[in-house]
């Protein structure tokens, strides 16, 4: 389910952010009472008894200040309806719904995607006489939450859940397929390097940003190793402004990671690092899936020695919060080096799907505590009595301790670092989990 999107619709200024902050449990959002701050469209990761889903702030779809109100929101429905699979359609409670509401729903009704109703600013008991209003909206039963207190957003949550479609085994490659999605901004390459590596023309390929139309699953075999590559390129239409083009083209592409074992992240050599190829490794990183950054175009460059060097260091700088990814230099277009990629693809999965044993992982604990024992914290001291590997994609461990409290950000780092020399762990995130071994209600 992990790929789905559950999209926040509804006019200005009544509470998306603060609802996409509550559901995703960040602070990413700017919240403001004033209507439009949201500029940059924002996305997130939730979870709830179980299941994952990518949650859309549609708050703030930028157009020409010339653009009258009612065009933003149709814009920002429309996109909404294209992409989700379920929609949050959100109304102020306190205000009661007005005529934009009732054009919103009426676009809602006809989009035949789930939609739930949801009246915010219900902030008590007392103000649950204003959902009767809501339901001239012909949307069914509204449910009444708080975003800023929290309340009824388990309710909402529990629905989500339900509408979101199932997945099912039927179709789905075999569980030895090494899925790689093909990820990073328009023009650098991903359908060229498709179809390098497939040998044939699988996708049109130009130098028009965002000529893939659709996500494109494209299964093939190489070296006895089943794979399926998985093209996110965007779509540029002349009705479509420049905020809509990347709105396509990263919600495609957050849907292809989370699906994806390992996602390849084309930069360009030509170009170098944009703040958006930073922010696709984030989103890899925090859904913890195998991560190789792919500098294409790689015959356009001159002196490449100490230009792979200087890639290498600027590199590391932008991706500082992912130093394990791994990196490929190549040309798609050419076809140089493409092959060095199966060996790295093959090596990323292994180390993604790694168990250690928990004999092992307690002899690695017992050396690092020796060598570097926890600091203490207000006059007490960290103990760990023991470690347990207890997941994979990502490698998650969990730190039995006295006191979690007691655990210093800069002393997991060097557990995890400890991990890493061990054990490689080479292009994957690693998830360190501290528990109290005698936490009350366990």
């Amino acid at each position: 389910m992990g790929g789905h999107i559950v999209a926040i619709v509804g006019r200005p200024n009544v509470g998306k952010s603060t609802l996409f902050n509550r559901l995703t449990a960040t602070r990413t959002a700017i919240e403001e009472r004033s209507p439009g701050v949201t500029r940059d469209r924002l996305y997130g990761s939730a979870e709830w008894q179980g299941e994952s889903f990518i949650v859309v702030d549609t708050g703030g779809i930028s157009f020409d200040s010339d653009d009258p109100l009612l065009r933003q929101v149709h814009r920002q429905v429309d996109l909404a309806i294209e992409e989700a699979q379920v929609i949050i359609f959100l109304l102020d409670g306190r205000e009661g719904p007005v005529p934009l509401d009732h054009e919103i729903a009426g676009r809602l009704r006809r989009s035949g995607k789930s939609v739930i109703p949801v009246v915010n600013k219900v902030d008590h008991p007392k103000e649950m006489g204003a959902l009767a209003a809501f339901y001239s909206l012909g949307m069914g039963d509204p449910l009444p939450i708080s975003a800023v207190h929290g309340r009824g957003t388990g309710d909402l949550l529990d629905r989500i859940c339900e509408l979101l479609p199932q997945e099912t085994a039927e179709g789905e490659p075999a569980e030895e397929t090494i899925k790689v999605a093909l990820v990073g901004r328009p023009n650098v390459g991903k359908s060229q390097l498709l179809n390098t590596i497939l040998g044939r023309e699988r996708v049109i390929v130009s130098d028009i940003p965002g000529t893939t139309r659709d996500a494109i699953d494209t299964p093939f075999s190489h070296g006895g190793r089943s794979y399926l590559l998985i093209d996110t390129a965007g779509v540029r239409r002349k009705s479509r402004v420049k905020e809509a083009v990347e709105y396509y083209s990263v919600l495609r592409s957050l849907r292809a990671i989370e699906r994806a074992d390992i996602a390849l992240l084309l930069l360009d050599a030509a170009e170098g690092i944009a703040e958006q190829d930073r922010k696709l490794a984030g989103y890899i990183d925090q859904v913890g899936r195998g991560l190789i950054i792919g500098v294409n175009k790689w015959d356009l460059i001159q002196e490449r020695q100490q230009a792979r060097q200087e890639w290498l260091e600027e590199i590391s700088r932008a991706f500082a919060f992912a130093p394990y990814a791994q990196v490929a230099f190549f040309s798609a277009l050419t076809g140089s080096r493409v092959q060095n990629l199966f060996p790295l693809l093959e090596k990323v999965w292994q180390e993604l799907y790694k168990r250690v044993p928990t004999s092992l992982l307690n002899e690695l604990l017992i050396d690092a505590l020796a060598v570097n024992p926890p600091p203490s914290y207000k006059g007490k001291r960290l103990k760990i009595y023991y470690a347990s590997q207890v997941a994979v994609r990502p490698p998650t461990f969990v730190f039995f301790v006295n006191n979690p409290q007691f655990m210093h950000f800069s002393y997991q780092r060097y557990l995890e670092n400890r991990l890493r020399e061990a054990f490689d762990f080479a292009g994957v995130p690693l998830r360190l989990k501290i528990k109290g071994r005698r936490e009350r209600g366990e």
